[in-house]
């Protein structure tokens, strides 16, 4: 009985210190509340958020429109013998640029030249016996009338005479054949261009019918590129292409360099039902060789100048669930939300159809801490400020060297 009083003892102690905790708790917890009922209430302060601003401006903007195009050869020739025989010599080089009419590689000749004396020396044969013929046919004739001869055997002299005409008609052929299969033992370029790699090496035989020939010839000076516009710029660009050449821009896969300028061609007969695209054609100069056949490349069509346009600067534009918008400047300088409608892009400017006006502030830096009703500061204008796109439309198509190019212009 003894030894439970201390455990008891120690309890009790636990006990009231708990509860002067809670106590002071207490305490502390209603003076801090009587203090906050005291003190006057502040309101909330807006914070203030500095921004880049420019004023939204009316300007002459190019149009373009952009599509991927693929580089194709202007005429691609695969060369072929057009005899049998052995290849005696090989006289391109590989990557070489040839001219039509030059010598390209020597099939063995002296087959064809042997022909061509052969049916040579039959035509003076034939016509030797045609001259014989020609002779008995006029005795005949006289002894006829004479009565000396039958008119049968007159007339199997007549036979004979034509049946030698004939031969002689045959003979000149065979020489022509000869002749063409002796010209044709010399494998010339059929057009000017670029040679590939060669296919068949000297001291082979060749043939006509040999499906993958000697060697392939491109017409790179001028070339083409085949692109595709969606079906809804067609109209626009028919309009546009009736008035005047319309000129195409190339650029490297990346967009950023301008590989060479040209013009358009033609527009293909049909649009593509799976893709609802249209292809177009356009041709290229190429005198430096930029360009090669089956090249992907980025194409931008010039179409027109969008006369005093609006336009802003291309880092203004928000997109949101509310669509294209921007942050305009009131006139107590806070920021209003105004909802745009973007007609195109070009380089680092936007064409506005609606939503802003001339002269209108809009934002350009610092957006992402915005909303509707946010004070503003203003941070200073650069001293150059970054230039926007070139308000001019392209010269007159030309080989151009590569320059660096801006970001294209897309249609929104």
């Amino acid at each position: 009985m003894q030894s439970a009083a201390p455990g008891k003892s120690r309890t009790w102690l636990w006990v009231l210190l708990i509860g002067a905790l809670v106590a002071g708790s207490v305490f502390v917890y209603r003076a801090r509340a009587r203090s906050q009922a005291a003190s006057p209430q502040t309101a909330p302060t807006t914070p203030t958020v500095s921004v880049g601003v420019v004023a939204v401006q009316k300007r002459d903007v190019p149009y373009y429109l952009t599509g991927l195009g693929s580089v194709t050869a202007y005429n691609t020739v695969t060369v072929r013998t057009r005899v049998d025989g052995q290849l005696m010599k090989v006289l391109f080089k590989e990557g070489q640029f040839v001219k039509e009419g030059d010598l390209l590689a020597q099939v063995d000749p002296r087959p064809f030249q042997a022909a061509l004396d052969q049916a040579q020396g039959q035509l003076a044969k034939d016509m030797a016996s045609q001259a014989d013929a020609k002779i008995d046919l006029s005795r005949y004739q006289q002894l006829w009338q004479e009565g000396v001869i039958p008119r049968q055997q007159l007339d199997s002299q007549q036979a004979t005479v034509g049946q030698f005409d004939g031969a002689i008609q045959a003979d000149k052929a065979a020489i022509e054949t000869a002749k063409l299969n002796l010209i044709y033992s010399s494998i010339t370029a059929p057009l000017s261009g670029r040679v590939g790699l060669r296919l068949v090496d000297p001291g082979n035989m060749v043939h006509a019918t040999d499906t993958n020939g000697m060697l392939v010839i491109t017409q790179v000076q001028p070339i083409a590129v085949i692109f595709t516009l969606p079906e809804d710029n067609l109209l626009e660009v028919v309009a546009q292409s009736k008035n005047s050449t319309l000129a195409v821009e190339a650029f490297s896969r990346d967009d950023k360099t301008q590989l060479a300028t040209g013009k358009l061609l033609t527009i293909d007969n049909q649009i593509d039902q799976t893709t609802g695209t249209v292809k177009l054609k356009s041709e290229f100069a190429n005198s430096d060789l930029s360009l090669w056949p089956n090249q992907f490349v980025n194409i931008r069509l010039f179409l027109s100048v969008r006369k005093d346009a609006t336009v802003v600067p291309a880092a203004a534009i928000q997109r949101g669930a509310q669509g294209t918008f921007v942050y305009a400047v009131k006139s107590d300088n806070t920021a209003d939300v105004r909802t745009v409608q973007v007609d195109f892009t070009e380089g680092n400017i936007a064409v506005i159809k609606s939503g802003v006006s001339p002269g209108d502030q809009v934002v350009i830096d610092g957006q992402d801490k915005l909303q509707a009703g946010t004070k503003l500061a203003f941070k200073p204008a650069p001293a150059n400020p970054p230039p926007t796109a070139a308000p001019v439309a392209p010269a007159a198509p030309s080989a151009q060297a590569p320059r660096p190019r801006p970001t294209h212009g897309n249609k929104q």
